[in-house]
């Protein structure tokens, strides 16, 4: 197996910049005698587009949940929009920020309309009962949903959408509120292999927007990245592998660090494959 190469591992919060998106200085997470994340040093400028790689366990989803300012450090720093964890109130934060994970996606009800779904963002919860939307709202969501190539399912109930559907319809949800950080843990688990390619396509399009929120993508799998994804963040043990550039980070020794085995990579047409080196 590859050895870890040193050079790519970034220190990137040697100077604290404020006018980052996101910025985690020696960040720990600590559950009992378990460590979730060690000393984490992560910076992500604005209109940039990441991608979180590495195995079970990893610690993705704990950075994340930082990220979201739904989780503190047990120690470190963790800065959002240039405010510190634990200083500032969380839910001034937070409708600057969309979410869509899994978690999110067991508490969304079957019976629940698209569109319902997608304009209740703008008030942060789930299952319209009484609140007010306007045309405006309707709208937007409707283009949302037209982007992400879901069409024509406004009124449409989340539980007779087909799993690469309900993908798409979430992150149209995470983008009603014009967030200017866009969080997505694992988008593409559970699909099938259409499914993941026209999910993959559009996530494409959105890093290639100039108007898109910066954007940090969550996986285990290299084929699930984006084109116009322009840094990678490898994690093992709740450390960091390495971090930067994608080009610099995506390597064939870096993830056969990362995944605790040798591999092979391969890209063609700006995707990536993994295999076990043989």
């Amino acid at each position: 197996m590859a050895e870890l190469n040193q050079d790519a591992v970034l220190n990137q919060n040697a100077v604290l910049n404020p006018d980052a998106v996101l910025q985690f200085v020696d960040v720990t997470v600590r559950r009992g005698s378990k460590v979730l994340l060690d000393s984490i040093n992560w910076t992500v400028e604005e209109d940039e587009r990441w991608a979180v790689l590495g195995p079970n366990g990893a610690g993705k989803t704990t950075l994340l949940q930082i990220a979201a300012a739904n989780l503190h450090p047990t120690s470190g720093d963790a800065y959002v929009f240039g405010q510190r964890l634990g200083s500032v109130d969380v839910f001034e934060l937070r409708p600057r920020i969309g979410l869509s994970s899994a978690a999110l996606a067991q508490r969304i009800p079957a019976g629940e309309q698209v569109i319902d779904l997608v304009v209740s963002a703008g008030y942060s919860v789930l299952g319209r009962w009484r609140e007010a939307y306007g045309r405006l709202d309707v709208r937007r969501a409707a283009r949302l949903l037209e982007r992400l190539g879901v069409v024509g399912m406004e009124e449409r109930t989340y539980g007779t959408l087909s799993e690469g559907e309900r993908k798409r319809v979430q992150i149209a949800r995470a983008l009603m509120t014009d967030p200017e950080l866009l969080l997505l843990d694992e988008p593409a688990a559970g699909l099938d292999l259409a499914g993941r390619e026209q999910l993959v396509a559009r996530l494409a399009t959105l890093a290639a927007d100039p108007d898109a929120p910066t954007m940090v993508l969550v996986t285990h799998h290299v084929e699930e990245i984006p084109p116009g994804i322009t840094h990678g963040l490898l994690l093992r043990n709740g450390t960091v592998v390495a971090a930067g550039l994608i080009d610099d980070v995506l390597t064939a020794d870096l993830l056969s660090v990362t995944f605790g085995m040798p591999l092979a990579l391969d890209r063609t047409g700006g995707r990536y494959a993994a295999r076990a080196a043989l």
